[in-house]
């Protein structure tokens, strides 16, 4: 089982490659009324004045919540492992108001209470430790803020995504040791029981849990940004990553419509859980390891 270090470095190291890569394979989406997973969180906190973007990656998020209007510099904040992904977000209109730092979400670099939103688009499932990701979370939200989280829910139908997996999965277990990912984030995040069970005692009421369909369909090449931006393929061998592409396009192009584009679609879970007055947990005013 690989430590939480680990895991950062590996994430750290990935970002460095493959900056803004969530983005790419994600931001074309679209639910069933239109709007892209980030449009879905920017207004789950709509009403809040301050927030923070947990994972904040190369800043979509947060431009989209500048576009909506803050009251004074520092109302939006993001926290992100990567420094790559930090000098991008600086460059996107309306993020360079933002407070931005490198940071972890176990020891988050921010007062108690300077929150009453927090967001974390696919980004919290990947983190470890996760019961003191909660705690401070907790920490930094006012009591009666508002946490929305985005979570992978794999494979929407019979499609591009699902025939990515059935490819794949044959390739990452056959990898060598040194071509494998360390093992990253807690299950129990992707269930509603599982995320009450970690978030709960930190002082968080019953999450809202919500699965939406992500239509990713597009264009070859655009669904394969999408489906190579797996974690699972940063330390492949170029050769196996190679004969991996080229197997999914053979399975990807029987699938596609007259107009030649690729049928290709997600779920994502969108969990949404207010701050309590009471802070649970051991890391109540922060801590060290």
């Amino acid at each position: 089982m690989a430590t939480v270090r680990e895991q950062e470095a590996f994430l750290r190291a990935f970002h460095a490659a493959h900056p803004a890569v969530t983005v790419r394979a994600m931001a074309h989406g679209r639910a069933d009324d239109g709007r892209s997973s980030y449009e879905i969180f920017r207004d789950r906190v709509a009403a809040c004045e301050r927030v923070l973007d947990l994972g904040c990656g190369d800043g979509m998020l947060l431009e989209l919540l500048a576009e909506q209007g803050r009251p004074a510099d520092g109302a939006l904040a993001g926290v992100d492992l990567s420094a790559e992904e930090l000098a991008l977000a600086r460059c996107r209109p309306g993020v360079g108001r933002a407070d931005l730092r490198a940071g972890r979400a176990q020891q988050l670099p921010f007062e108690d209470g300077r929150f009453d939103g927090c967001v974390s688009h696919m980004a919290l499932m990947l983190m470890g430790d996760a019961e003191r990701v909660a705690a401070e979370v907790a920490r930094v939200l006012a009591p009666g803020g508002t946490l929305a989280v985005a979570l992978g829910g794999g494979a929407a139908g019979d499609e591009a995504y699902a025939a990515f997996l059935r490819v794949a999965r044959p390739l990452f277990v056959a990898a060598p040791a040194d071509q494998r990912i360390p093992s990253l984030g807690d299950r129990r995040l992707r269930s509603r029981e599982g995320f009450d069970a970690v978030f709960g005692p930190a002082g968080f009421g019953p999450a809202r849990w919500e699965t939406v369909r992500i239509d990713l369909t597009g264009p070859l090449e655009r669904v394969w940004a999408t489906v190579g931006g797996f974690y699972d393929l940063g330390p492949l061998d170029p050769a196996v990553t190679a004969e991996l592409r080229a197997r999914f396009e053979r399975e990807a192009a029987a699938l596609a419509r007259p107009d030649g584009r690729i049928p290709c679609a997600m779920r994502v879970h969108i969990a949404t859980a207010v701050r309590s007055d009471a802070l649970g947990g051991a890391y109540r005013h922060g801590g060290e390891e």
